[in-house]
């Protein structure tokens, strides 16, 4: 393999990252927006590395947040319901709203959505779809308030920065907070909401450290590696 070009974009990215340091949630943002700028708004994303067993099913962590500024995209909702909650689903934004036939549209291929809700009762027909929503995160599950008798109110939820998340096959999480373009402020709350969501989600079962390391990037910029010491409340330390 040949050696990276060292562009100018890496050279400056190099400069202002200071290879080894560990930064502040607010420093870490103060850099990525010091970094050479793109053309077009980008995504701001905070990785965690987990010390749990992805083997374990009573260590697995899943949850939700609610992030005070939202993600900085417009989230596309559908709804699955055959009663009378679809009008009020409807009414708050959801932007596709059905029964039987929304399910058989999905299992046709149809993936014009960010999340999926569903009532109850909708849950038999939609367990269906299973195959396919599962691997892509949006099986509606009541864990993460998405399969309740109020999907209205789920859908105004969402609307208003509710996230789920949930750790892929090698213990990580990896959460959009906002983009490049929001204010520090509203980046670093978003950050600290969500962190402090995951370490509420700690499994009772875990010994030893539970958050290993995390990092915060953008889509074109550096990875910072976070010091995470202020949202433990006590020292974690390695059995």
């Amino acid at each position: 393999m040949g050696k990276i070009k060292e562009t100018k974009r890496n050279k400056a990215i190099a400069a202002i990252t200071q290879k080894g340091k560990i930064f502040g949630l607010r420093e870490a943002v103060q850099v990525l927006k010091k970094a050479p700028v793109a053309k077009f708004d980008q995504s701001v994303e905070i990785q965690v590395k987990l010390g749990v067993d992805p083997a374990a099913s009573d260590q697995a962590v899943r949850g939700t947040a609610v992030l005070p500024h939202g993600q900085g995209k417009k989230l596309r909702i559908i709804v699955f319901t055959k009663d009378e909650s679809g009008k009020a689903a409807k009414e708050a934004g959801a932007d596709e709203v059905g029964g039987d036939e929304l399910v058989t549209k999905v299992l046709g291929g149809w993936m014009d959505f960010d999340v999926a809700i569903a009532t109850p009762s909708m849950m038999k027909e939609v367990g269906k779809l299973g195959k396919v929503l599962g691997p892509r995160g949006l099986m509606p599950s009541p864990k993460a308030g998405t399969v309740t008798d109020n999907p209205a109110k789920a859908v105004n939820e969402v609307k208003a920065g509710r996230i789920e998340f949930k750790m892929d096959k090698f213990a990580n999480i990896n959460m959009l907070i906002g983009k490049l373009s929001f204010a520090e402020d509203k980046l670093v709350d978003n950050g600290n909401v969500l962190i402090e969501s995951l370490i509420k989600a700690r499994p009772k079962s875990l010994k030893g450290a539970y958050l290993k390391s995390a990092h915060l990037s953008c889509t074109m910029g550096p990875g910072i590696k976070l010091d995470l010491t202020k949202y433990l409340k006590e020292k974690e330390t390695e059995e």
